[in-house]
């Protein structure tokens, strides 16, 4: 009899510190991160890295270690197309010109691939019949379709938005398939159950589950556009289509303008970095958050 009261108490003891620790693992930490840790680790990291490189790019031209100076122009030419840009007032024109047409691209992609990427997983014969199609195209340079669009189309907005759907859309989709791939099957079951089927299943179980895959599959996607787009306005060149990063890269290489072909770089990067930032980063720390991956700050 002591034996038996002995074990229900043992038994009472782990349920409630099992108890105890479910709790502490669903308490929110509400406490804002101080601003001084936010600083060391989030914001002077990379401009140490930054400062880091230009250091040492100053070091390379000064020195004579990089050779020709006009093979490798120094942080202080390439500041110096900046400024004259900016005071020419075609700084944010090249900035704009491209960043709308990649943003406009990426969306028609979004359009086309969110759909056809959930028709690929749902459905077993189109996923025999383009599954391989797609992961084909997605492995497939985007400048290859830069000749036959600029044939087809001319050299027009039309040729810029067709070479960035062929580049994005495979990408978006694959990460759809991807990730309604590792939905649980109990979901989709208790899904069934509740009366979740259709458009409304998908919509309610099987769009939310496959959300971190998705969200790969977009930044993959965008990816996948900018890299298009500044492959099709490096090749293709017309005064009607204005003047991109791309572009203005190509006019650097046209006149032997080091200084603006670096100049070029760092506003394709920078743009690269900025649209993940304020775009993707916010997006993925929200679902890791709402799937409790992520402490709240």
């Amino acid at each position: 009899m002591a034996s038996t009261e002995t074990t229900a108490a043992k038994d009472g003891n782990d349920l409630a510190g099992l108890e105890a620790g479910l709790d502490a693992l669903e308490t929110v930490q509400s406490s804002r991160t101080p601003f001084r840790r936010t600083l060391t680790q989030k914001v002077l990291p990379p401009i140490v890295a930054i400062a880091l490189v230009l250091g040492i790019w100053q070091i390379l031209v000064s020195t004579g270690v990089a050779g020709d100076p006009t093979k490798l122009p120094s942080p202080s030419d390439v500041w110096g197309e900046l400024r004259e840009s900016w005071l020419q007032g075609t700084l944010h024109e090249y900035i704009w010109t491209s960043v709308s047409r990649g943003l406009l691209g990426f969306l028609l992609a979004l359009a086309i691939g969110t759909p056809l990427g959930l028709v690929v997983a749902r459905v077993r014969f189109v996923r025999a019949a383009i599954g391989p199609i797609l992961s084909g195209l997605q492995s497939l340079p985007s400048v290859a379709w830069v000749p036959p669009a600029v044939i087809w189309l001319g050299l027009n907005d039309s040729m810029m938005y067709a070479v960035i759907l062929l580049g994005a859309v495979p990408s978006i989709a694959n990460g759809l398939v991807s990730g309604v791939d590792q939905v649980p099957p109990l979901f989709l079951r208790a899904g069934r159950t509740l009366g979740a089927t259709g458009l409304k299943g998908t919509w309610h179980i099987v769009m939310p589950a496959a959300l971190p895959g998705y969200l790969a599959g977009l930044k993959q996607g965008w990816a996948f556009s900018w890299r298009s787009l500044m492959a099709a306005e490096i090749i293709a060149s017309s005064p009607d289509l204005g003047v991109g990063l791309g572009q203005l890269l190509e006019n650097g290489r046209q006149t032997s303008s080091m200084s603006m072909v670096f100049f070029a770089i760092l506003l394709i990067l920078i743009v690269g970095i900025a649209i993940d930032l304020l775009i993707f980063s916010p997006l993925e720390r929200w679902v890791l958050r709402s799937r409790g991956l992520l402490a709240r700050s």
